[in-house]
C-alpha cells in the first residue's frame, strides 16, 4: 500500500500533476498515513515542482518530525519557485532547532540559494561548514560550490574547488566553463570546454551565454558558428535566446533576422522566451514594427512580453502608444513589474508628459505595492530636467531615500546645460567637485559646464585633474550597418579609402542645408577657439561620417540605419534633419539615450530627448 502510494505520488510530481497529487494526498491523511516514511516528503516535491509553495509549506510546519530529506524537500521547493531568500532564511531560524546536522542535499540546497542571490558571505560560511562536515568529500557539493563562486565572480576561488573534484562530470564542468566565460576569460573557458571528451549543448550553451553576458558579443558569434558545425544539435532554445540578446546588444538587425529564421527552422518559435528576445532584438535594432510583428505572434504574453514591448516603443519615442499597450496589458489581468514602470516612466520622460509620469509612479507605490528603486528615481529625475522642472529635480534630489552617487548629480548637470541654467549648472557642477568625481564622462560634463558660462579657468582645473588622475576621455564614434557590412566611424578626419568622397558629399550637403537657412551652432564644440575651428569640428561629427557613408554605399531608397556610444548633439540633430529630406532617405539614429527616426525632415523625438 505504502510502496504504491509513493510510486503514485512520484509520477505526480515528474508528470506536474496537482490536482491529483492533492487528492492522493486527502486519501493518505483519511487512512492515516501522512506522516509516514517518504510520504510526506515526496508531497512537499510535488507542491514545489507545481508551484504551490504555500501548499508545500503547510505541510512542511504541520511534520512532526522533520528530517534532513524533509529539509532538503522545502528547501528545494523554495529555489524552485525562485525564493531562495527564503531558503536561506527559514533554514537560518529553524533548521538547528529540529537538533539536525546539515547532509550533502541540504548543503548542495543551500549553496543553489546562495548563487541565485549572488550572497558570496553567506556562501562563504556554508563552505566552511561543509569542509567540518562528514560529507566534506562530496563532488555534488563541490560542484555546488564551483557554480556558486563562480556565479558570484569569485572565479579563481571555484577553480580552486574545482581542482579538488575527484571525478569531474559535465555539471562540475560547465559551471567552471560558465564561471570563466561570465568574467570574460575566453580562452579559458575554451580550453575546458576543449577538454571535455564530449561537449554537450548546455557546455557549449555556458560558454556562450557567459561570452555574451561578459560583452565578448562577437566572440560569441564566432563560437556559435563553431558549434553549429560541429553538428550540436539544438534541443533547448535558450542558447538562441543569448545570441538573440547579442544580435541587440550589437544592434546587429541583419545577424538578428539570420538568427530569426534560425529559430523558425527549428521549431522554437513557440519558446516564450525566446519570442521575448526577438520583440527587444528588433525594438533595439531599430525595427519597432518588426518588434510589434514578433509580439502580436506571441499567443501566451507574460509580463516580460508586454514590459519588452513598452520599453522598445518608449526608446522610439511612441510613448501614446506605450501607454495604450499598458493599458491593455492590465485589461488581461497581468501586473506590471519594476521593469514595466522604468518604460512608463521612461516613455513619459521623452514626451514631456510629467503629470502622467507622476501618476505612474504614485500608482506602482500606492497600487501596486512595489518599492521604488533608484532607477525609477533617476527616471523621474529624467522626467522633470527634461521638461525643464530644474527645481523639482533638485528638490527630488534632495529627498530621495539613497545615497546618491555621481551619475544621478551629473544627469541633473547635463539638463542643467540643455535649458540653459547656466548659473545653476555651476553649482551643480561645483558640488559634483566636492563629491570627488571618477567617472570620464563626468569630468567632460563638469569642463562643458564651465566652458558653457566661459569659466575657462575652472575648465582648466578639471583638465589637470582629469590628467592627473589619468582620466582618459571616452572617443565618440558611430557605426552604420549596410546588411552584411559595417563600418565604424570616429569623431575627427577619418582615414578611410572614401575619405575624399564622403568629404566631397558632406560639402555638397552642407551647401543645399545652408540654402535653407542652417547655420552651424557652435555652441556644441566647448573648446576655446575660433567659429571656423569649431564649424570644421562639427563637419567631421562620427554620425555625419556614417551617414554619408551609408548614402555612397547602401542601395538607393534603402533605410540608413547607424548606432553612436553617446548622445546626438544638437547641431547634428538639425544636420540629419536637413539631410534625410535633402536626399529623401529615412536614417534611424540610435544614440545613447534613444532612437531618432529621422524622415522626411522631421525626427521621431520631436527635437525633445
Amino acid at each position: 500500500m505504502h510502496h504504491h502510494l509513493l510510486q503514485s505520488l512520484r509520477f505526480c510530481a515528474t508528470h506536474r500533476r496537482p490536482s491529483d497529487g492533492k487528492t492522493l494526498h486527502a486519501h493518505i491523511h483519511k487512512i492515516g498515513l501522512d506522516q509516514y516514511g517518504a510520504l510526506p516528503n515526496t508531497l512537499i516535491s510535488i507542491y514545489a515542482k507545481c508551484g504551490l509553495i504555500k501548499d508545500a509549506l503547510q505541510l512542511f510546519d504541520q511534520m512532526p518530525h522533520r528530517d534532513q530529506v524533509s529539509w532538503a524537500s522545502i528547501l528545494t521547493a523554495y529555489n524552485q519557485s525562485n525564493l531562495p531568500n527564503r531558503a536561506l532564511s527559514v533554514f537560518a531560524h529553524s533548521f538547528f532547532r529540529d537538533c539536525l546536522q546539515p547532509d550533502h542535499f541540504i548543503f548542495a540546497s543551500l549553496l543553489n540559494s546562495c548563487a541565485a542571490l549572488n550572497a558570496l558571505q553567506i556562501g562563504h560560511q556554508v563552505h566552511a561548514q561543509f569542509v567540518l562536515s562528514p560529507f566534506s568529500s562530496d563532488d555534488v557539493v563541490k560542484s555546488s560550490l564551483v557554480d556558486m563562486y563562480a556565479k558570484c565572480g569569485s572565479v579563481d576561488v571555484a577553480r580552486a574547488v574545482f581542482d579538488t573534484i575527484s571525478s569531474k562530470n559535465s555539471i562540475s564542468l560547465t559551471a567552471m566553463i560558465s564561471g570563466y566565460a561570465r568574467s570574460g576569460r575566453k580562452s579559458e573557458a575554451i580550453e575546458l570546454l576543449r577538454s571535455m571528451k564530449e561537449a554537450n549543448l548546455f557546455s557549449w550553451t555556458a560558454l556562450i551565454s557567459g561570452l555574451i553576458q561578459s560583452g565578448h558579443w562577437v566572440g560569441a558569434f564566432h563560437l556559435f558558428i563553431a558549434m553549429r558545425k560541429e553538428g550540436i544539435k539544438i534541443i533547448d532554445p535558450f542558447i538562441l535566446s543569448s545570441v538573440i540578446g547579442a544580435s541587440a546588444n550589437l544592434a546587429a538587425l541583419e545577424l538578428g533576422k539570420q538568427v530569426h529564421c534560425l529559430v523558425l527552422g527549428l521549431g522554437f518559435e513557440s519558446s516564450l522566451y525566446v519570442s521575448n528576445s526577438l520583440v527587444d532584438m528588433y525594438a533595439k535594432c531599430s525595427d519597432i514594427i518588426a518588434a510589434k510583428t514578433a509580439f502580436n505572434s506571441i499567443v501566451r504574453k507574460d509580463v516580460v512580453s508586454w514590459t519588452s514591448i513598452i520599453v522598445g516603443l518608449a526608446q522610439h519615442g511612441k510613448a501614446k502608444e506605450a501607454l495604450v499597450l499598458y493599458n491593455d496589458m492590465i485589461s488581461t489581468g497581468l501586473n506590471p513589474n519594476e521593469v514595466t514602470f522604468v518604460g512608463l516612466i521612461y516613455a513619459c520622460s521623452h514626451v514631456g508628459l510629467v503629470d502622467k509620469g507622476l501618476e505612474l509612479f504614485k500608482s506602482m507605490v500606492e497600487y501596486y505595492g512595489l518599492n521604488p528603486s533608484l532607477q525609477h528615481y533617476t527616471c523621474l529625475l529624467d522626467l522633470f530636467s527634461r521638461s525643464g522642472h530644474l527645481d523639482e529635480a533638485e528638490n527630488l534630489l534632495n529627498t530621495m531615500p539613497f545615497d546618491l552617487d555621481e551619475a544621478v548629480w551629473a544627469s541633473l548637470l547635463s539638463a542643467c546645460k540643455r535649458h540653459g541654467k547656466t548659473q545653476m549648472g555651476t553649482r551643480i557642477a561645483d558640488r559634483l567637485m566636492g563629491l570627488g568625481p571618477k567617472d570620464p564622462s563626468t569630468f567632460i560634463l563638469l569642463s562643458n559646464a564651465y566652458a558653457g558660462a566661459s569659466m575657462w579657468e575652472n575648465v582648466a582645473k578639471v583638465r589637470n585633474l582629469m590628467a592627473t588622475m589619468d582620466v582618459k576621455k571616452e572617443p565618440a564614434y558611430s557605426w552604420v550597418h549596410l546588411g552584411k557590412e559595417s563600418q565604424v566611424f570616429y569623431a575627427g578626419e577619418p582615414s578611410h579609402p572614401m575619405k575624399d568622397q564622403m568629404s566631397v558629399l558632406l560639402k555638397d550637403l552642407d551647401d543645399k542645408m545652408r540654402k535653407r537657412g542652417y547655420v552651424p551652432d557652435t555652441s556644441y564644440v566647448l573648446h576655446d577657439m575660433g567659429k571656423q575651428e569649431k564649424e570644421n569640428q562639427l563637419f567631421w561629427h562620427s554620425e555625419r561620417l556614417a551617414v554619408a557613408y551609408g548614402l555612397l554605399k547602401s542601395v538607393p531608397g534603402s533605410v540608413i540605419r547607424v548606432v553612436k556610444n553617446l548622445r546626438v548633439c544638437g547641431d547634428c540633430h538639425m544636420v540629419l534633419k536637413l539631410i534625410c529630406s535633402i536626399v529623401g532617405r529615412e536614417i534611424i539614429v540610435r544614440d545613447a539615450s534613444r532612437f531618432h527616426h529621422f524622415k522626411d525632415g522631421r525626427c521621431s523625438c520631436s527635437d525633445f530627448w
